[in-house]
């Protein structure tokens, strides 16, 4: 079932004059903006992989991957009932949680027909009682009814390797580690090896031996720039 968060960023992203809901190519587009093709993604990228890859060869392509970095949570007696309380969750997301996903889209991106973009999105999710079977604690036993679109903090734009290379602040050492790209980022390690690995993937860095158990990476010289 579509939520309201899907259909409010399918309704932003076509505008005036746009098509919705698409048939095309055995695909079901999102939006159809004049020569290019809109598919936005609030699940998992490698679940559009195939999809987009294909299309790709004849097509221009925005893929959308709203980040949730703010999210208030709405509960509900029962689904489609009463409001019985509204908080804050203290989950916050940001820019580089994009790279969670992009793991696993590094085969796509970069693309010269490809752009994906990344709106940093505040939410609301509504919540009722899940009742489920798991032995896990009553106040997380709960189901997802909606979740709706409250405001875009910012769009990120990506086109090219060196777009995200402008997410890593000057800094590192000519040779670096995830420990030092943790240390940067003020992140951790686990977030910092994912980050590398797709900066490898892409193309943005080149493995330089080890140091210890630690894989050493510079920048590629084939890059013109890198961070501001």
């Amino acid at each position: 079932m579509e939520t309201s968060l899907h259909q409010q960023l399918k309704e932003m992203y076509a505008g005036k004059g746009a098509r919705i809901e698409v048939p095309l190519e055995n695909y079901r587009i999102d939006v159809v903006r004049g020569d290019q093709l809109v598919e936005i993604q609030h699940g998992s990228l490698a679940a559009i992989r195939d999809k987009i890859r294909k299309l790709l060869k004849d097509h221009s392509v925005l893929v959308v991957k709203p980040l949730i970095v703010r999210k208030q949570l709405v509960k509900t007696k029962s689904r489609g009932g009463p409001v019985v309380s509204r908080r804050l969750s203290p989950k916050r997301g940001d820019i580089f949680d994009l790279f969670g996903e992009l793991v696993y889209f590094t085969r796509v991106f970069p693309h010269e027909n490809l752009t994906l973009e990344a709106p940093l999105v505040e939410i609301e999710e509504w919540r009722y009682p899940g009742h489920g079977r798991r032995r896990r604690r009553r106040e997380n036993d709960f189901q997802i009814e909606d979740q709706k679109l409250l405001n875009v903090e910012n769009t990120y734009r990506f086109q090219t390797t060196i777009d995200l290379l402008r997410l890593i602040p000057k800094g590192l050492p000519k040779q670096f580690h995830t420990g030092h790209l943790a240390k940067l980022l003020r992140t951790d390690r686990w977030i910092a090896q994912r980050i590398a690995y797709c900066l490898r993937e892409t193309g943005a860095t080149v493995q330089k031996g080890k140091q210890g158990n630690a894989y050493l990476y510079e920048f590629s010289k084939t890059l013109k720039c890198r961070a501001a």
